[in-house]
């Protein structure tokens, strides 16, 4: 039922914008801009607000934000066009790339001036989980799990692979419950101790600090990942090149000095970024999803080799396939 909801609010999101511009008019008036689900729209908003309005006010277009109940909402709004321009997570932005016409421009930094974030597993502070180890020595049956939308990188691909495929983890057979959820969603069900365990990132738990920091206090961290690139932000490969030259150059001139621009308004925009858990952004392409399209394949390849369904054959095959793809990865990034 509550995926049928989100479903139906996505598809409502969608057609709400059924008056969008068409991405190939030459004068564009108007966008939307994708905000892929990580909290509540309410908890979201008005970090956005100043953002998405200094956006408007630079390029002469008007920026409508485009909030989706889940990340699929955002990829769908782009490949029907009624996103022209998005934040995504890596993982999501592989989605939008290979079926919504997405192409990747900029690339956000972390707010202390990093390249990346890292997935996390949470408990409650009291719970007797010390560390992945406990998590996945536990018998089966016995713990129930928060896991992250199927699109999110830091909630679902990489503790998928890091966590649960490279220790032979079946979440469906391990966990007597798992449900899922964006990142707010599942601290909220931590800090209440709906959940014994969930996936979330040290971002967002940031966000999660401030927004709530009495819930915050509830919440342990229990894993860490490698890092993980930070996020990109892409739009629809067909928008006409004066709208994306506008739009690339208010996001890489964004909280830098330029002619024109006072060392107040600098400082303004910077504490805008801040807000919204960023640093400055700096050029991208599609690129920048090798790594993560890696780890997706190395995660399948895992699961078919642990998989005792298969004959040998057949899983001879399946991983030859996935090597030939890894290997096209390879030659993409010039390795």
């Amino acid at each position: 039922m509550i995926h049928r909801r989100k479903v139906l609010l996505g598809a409502a999101a969608i057609a709400a914008l059924a008056g969008a511009l068409p991405a190939a008019a030459q004068d564009v008036k108007e966008i939307n801009f994708g905000i892929i689900a990580t909290e509540s729209q309410a908890t979201a908003k008005p970090h956005w607000t100043p953002f998405l309005a200094d956006m408007e006010k630079f390029t002469g277009m008007k920026v409508n934000a485009f909030f989706a109940p889940d990340y699929a909402g955002v990829i769908e709004g782009m490949r029907f066009n009624k996103v022209q321009v998005a934040w995504y997570g890596n993982a999501s932005a592989i989605q939008a790339v290979d079926r919504a016409s997405a192409e990747i421009f900029v690339q956000s930094t972390y707010k202390t001036g990093g390249d990346g974030y890292y997935s996390v597993l949470i408990v409650h502070k009291d719970s007797p989980l010390k560390s992945l180890e406990d998590v996945v020595n536990a018998p089966d049956g016995k713990l129930t799990f928060g896991n992250g939308d199927p699109n999110s990188t830091s909630g679902f691909l990489i503790p998928s692979y890091y966590a649960w495929a490279k220790n032979n983890i079946d979440i469906k057979k391990h966990f007597a419950r798992v449900i899922g959820g964006n990142h707010e969603t599942n601290m909220l069900a931590v800090s209440a101790k709906q959940v014994d365990v969930a996936t979330g990132n040290t971002e967002d738990l940031e966000r999660f600090e401030h927004n709530q920091p009495e819930r915050f206090k509830e919440i342990r961290v229990i894993w860490q990942s490698p890092l993980i690139p930070s996020d990109p932000i892409a739009w629809r490969a067909d928008l006409p090149a004066a709208a994306k030259d506008k739009i690339k150059h208010f996001m890489v001139d964004y909280g830098r000095p330029a002619a024109g621009k006072s060392d107040a308004e600098v400082a303004r925009q910077v504490e805008v970024l801040k807000n919204l858990q960023w640093g400055l952004f700096k050029p991208s392409t599609n690129k920048q999803l090798i790594p993560v399209r890696e780890v997706a394949l190395f995660r399948d390849k895992l699961k078919i080799e642990n998989d005792d369904s298969l004959s040998a054959a057949d899983k001879a095959a399946k991983v030859k396939e996935i090597e030939g793809k890894l290997a096209d990865l390879k030659k993409q990034a010039g390795v």
